[in-house]
Order: C-alpha cells, then sequence, then structure tokens
C-alpha cells in the first residue's frame, strides 16, 4: 500500500503507532485520509493479509537433546524416581533450584499438584481460609477445595490482571490463613504489598508461579519470594513436559513435608507420617525437562526481547493497552503477552469483530479466560456440601457466597485479548511488525468492523 511516497511502515516508524492513532481519533476521522482504503482492503473482505500462512515457532519446543534423553530414559529402565536417587527427577530438582536460585525443589505431577502439595503441608485444612485470585485457571482453586480449605476471591487490579492488594486485605478473616498470589500470564504480582499484608496478618504465602517460569521482580526469581513456590510444565508453558510442576522453596523442614505428602504420606527415611496423594513426577518428564535446560535462559530472554518491542509499539496506543507492570519487575515469562481491548477506540466494534478480522489478517488474538472463577458452579456445589455446611456454618457461607461480586475480574475477561507467547514470542523482529502492522490495519478500517 502506498500514498504520496510512504508506505504504512515507513510512516509508522516517522511518527509512531501511538501518534498516528491519536491523529486518527481526533483530527482525522481514519487512516484513510492518509492510506487508501481500496488498496488495502481488510482480509476478511477479501483483501491481502498482512501475515498470510506464514507458520510460527513451533510449540512445545522439540530438539534432538530431547528426544536423546527420552530414549536414554527408556532403555535405562529407571522410569520411576524412587528407582534411583540419581535418575532424571532428582537431577532435575537439583538443577531447577540452581536456575532459580532456591535451596530446594520438589517436583510433582502438575503445577495443580504443586500447590495442593503446599497448602497440605503448610497444614491448612477443615475450617481454614486461603485468599487467591478469580481470574487463573482452575487448579488454582482446586488446590485449595482438596484440603477442604475455603478459597475466598479477592479482585483485580484491571490493569495488571493481578491481584488487587488492597481487596486482599479486606477480605482477611480470623480464619484466613494464606494468600496464594497468581501471577498471571508470567507477569509479577505486587509482591512488596503482598507480602507486607502477610507479615501483617501473619499468613502464609504460596506463590502460584505456574504461568511465570523465571520472571523477576526487584531482583527475586517469581516464586523464591514466599513461603513455597509452585510452578507448572504443563505443553502450553514456557518450559513443557506434558505435564508437571514443581514446588521450590528455602525452608528445608517445610520442604521435606512438601516432599512427604506429594510421596503419599511417605518420607524420604520410608515412614509412613503424614496424609497425602501420590502426585510424584515420573522420569519420563524429568527427561524431557532436562533436554531442554541448556536453551531455557535464551528462550526466555528472546520472549522478554520481543515482549518489550511490541509494549514500546504499542505503549501509546488506546485501543489495545498492553498489561501494567508493577514497578520493581525487571522480566516476566511472557506465557501469554496480553492487551486489553478498548471497544470505544474502534467506533463500537465488538471485541469479537476485532479478532475476527485481525484473523483474517493472519494474526490470532483471543480471549482467556471467558468467566472468572467467581462465576463458575463449584461456588454452589460447595456451598450445598454438608461437610462445608458443618466446617464453615451457613452464615459464613452466605457471606462466601454474596462477596463473589469481582467487576474488575469481569471488566478483564471482557477486554482480554492475548497473544499465545510462548512460540510466537520466539519469533523473529519481522514477525513481531506483522502483529502490530494488523492490528493498526484493522484500526484503520474501525469504521468497518461492525459489519462483519
Amino acid at each position: 500500500m502506498k500514498h504520496d511516497g510512504l508506505n504504512r511502515r515507513n510512516f509508522i516508524g516517522k511518527v509512531g503507532y501511538g501518534t498516528l492513532a491519536a491523529l486518527a481519533a481526533t483530527s482525522i476521522p481514519s487512516y484513510g485520509s492518509i492510506f487508501s482504503k481500496d488498496t488495502d482492503k481488510l482480509a476478511i473482505f477479501g483483501g491481502k493479509p498482512v501475515r498470510g500462512n506464514k507458520p510460527w515457532p513451533r510449540w512445545p519446543y522439540v530438539d534432538e537433546k530431547i528426544v536423546e534423553k527420552v530414549t536414554e530414559t527408556t532403555r535405562s529402565g529407571i522410569w520411576c524416581r524412587i528407582q534411583s536417587a540419581t535418575g532424571t527427577v532428582p537431577t532435575f530438582e537439583q538443577e531447577y533450584a540452581k536456575l532459580l536460585g532456591t535451596s530446594y525443589c520438589v517436583a510433582t505431577g502438575s503445577g495443580t499438584q504443586a500447590l495442593s502439595t503446599c497448602v497440605e503441608a503448610l497444614g491448612i485444612g477443615p475450617g481454614d481460609e486461603v485468599i487467591t485470585s478469580p481470574y487463573t485457571d482452575m487448579g488454582t482453586v482446586s488446590a485449595i477445595l482438596t484440603s477442604r480449605a475455603l478459597p475466598v476471591l479477592a479482585d483485580l487490579d484491571p490493569d495488571s490482571y493481578q491481584l488487587d492488594p488492597d481487596d486482599v486485605e479486606r477480605r482477611i478473616t480470623p480464619n484466613t490463613k494464606a494468600i496464594m498470589p497468581v501471577h498471571i500470564m508470567g507477569q509479577p504480582c505486587e509482591m512488596d504489598r503482598i507480602m507486607a499484608i502477610a507479615k501483617k496478618h501473619n499468613l502464609r504465602v504460596i506463590e502460584d508461579s505456574c504461568q511465570a517460569q523465571q520472571s523477576i521482580y526487584r531482583g527475586q526469581k517469581l516464586g523464591t519470594i514466599g513461603d513455597l513456590g509452585c510452578f507448572s510444565f504443563q505443553s502450553s508453558k514456557t518450559m513443557p513436559c506434558g505435564e508437571g510442576g514443581a514446588i521450590v522453596g528455602n525452608d528445608y523442614d517445610l520442604m521435606e513435608q512438601c516432599f512427604t505428602v506429594q510421596n503419599h504420606g511417605t518420607s524420604r527415611q520410608g515412614r509412613h507420617v503424614t496424609i497425602g496423594p501420590k502426585y510424584r513426577m515420573n522420569e519420563f518428564e524429568g527427561a524431557v525437562l532436562l533436554g531442554q535446560l541448556d536453551g531455557i535462559v535464551d528462550r526466555y530472554n528472546k520472549r522478554n526481547e520481543n515482549a518489550r518491542y511490541l509494549t514500546e509499539k504499542l505503549k501509546d496506543f488506546p485501543g489495545l493497552r498492553p498489561q501494567k507492570l508493577y514497578e520493581g519487575t525487571e522480566s516476566g515469562s511472557y506465557y501469554l503477552y496480553a492487551l486489553s481491548y478498548k471497544e470505544a477506540h474502534f467506533n463500537g466494534a465488538t471485541r469479537a469483530q476485532f479478532l475476527k478480522a485481525l484473523s483474517a489478517e493472519g494474526i490470532g488474538l483471543s480471549p482467556y479466560i471467558s468467566n472468572g472463577l467467581h462465576r463458575e458452579p463449584w461456588i454452589d456445589h460447595i456451598v450445598g456440601l454438608d461437610s462445608y455446611k458443618k466446617m464453615y456454618g451457613e452464615q459464613r457461607l452466605e457471606a462466601f457466597k454474596a462477596g463473589m461480586d469481582l467487576p474488575n475480574c469481569d471488566r478483564v475477561c471482557n477486554e482480554m485479548a492475548m497473544l499465545w507467547a510462548s512460540g510466537p514470542l520466539l519469533a523473529e523482529r519481522e514477525d513481531m511488525d506483522h502483529i502490530v502492522d494488523a492490528i493498526m490495519k484493522v484500526y484503520e478500517h474501525r469504521d468497518q468492523l461492525k459489519s462483519i
């Protein structure tokens, strides 16, 4: 597309995306007065796509090192962690602790299992409450319910998508035992505030860092700030092995209790001492994880480089606002690259209409969590259970259910437009330009979106 010697890339390069968007929203009715819409139709209406069918980097990541490690494990006959103290799982635990700078690591079969282990290891159970986020995978809440504790949901900061510390503190009761902050999208919660609240009220902190591999906040890796930190290695995560999880920490006794809980209540010394499921990671998962350790930091840095580039390009664009990062955030895993869609800046076109037009240009942004967990039926289920009525009393359960008015979470669910970033953010600079160019092309033609 050319007009008076300028194409879109050159023009935007001179004035900036944010400036151009501001001009288009004020003095210029649409980009059409600068760029010819006739020669640059939206792909959904028959125009040429910005990206076309060019593939993104494959995910989950696979290379010969991973294949060789799995083959080696298969041939060894050591398929369960209890067969060898030097197998892939014990070795991974040592290496992962080094990577995060913690003293200890216990591997589990999933991130949910890691969280559940921590709740049980901390002695949290019937009658106790844990405050966490409504904007997360059900595994976060499931980990609390498994110990028959009460998951109390606090509202969000609508711009960061993270727990609002003020609302967390408002929801503390005499029965609150812990806070479980969720580092959503792989970016840090406001951990200074969370830790200060926990200290003030003598609460434990379990970091749900399942999306936040290697993310750094004020010089510390996420998962190492609270009492315990949990990670997921599910296939979509930035360090995947299909399913898998890990707990990290520096308190020897607490981490030994985590080991015992996830080992069906059996200690390293072989004594059956407590209540626990069997949550052990298997040796094949350990092999896949060990096989990719060499490149994990390079891939992390690449995602951050590309994410910073996208954010710089979009920072002043009013139609899509990148996730707010708190002061002290040094880097993030970018499991997802998240933005808020602002309908008013697209002439009232719905998010669905925008995403459909963008998809036709070859860029697949999408919603994430359609409903916060405060709008799911598990709440009515537990409130109706005789066991929960006995443990908490009907008055507390009524107040618990009445506390599910979380408007900021609803807003985040309705505005979210995110990129599944584990693979795409490993692409090249040209691919990042495709993302921004497609967004701007759709914005230029926003007056047409309502007809989609």
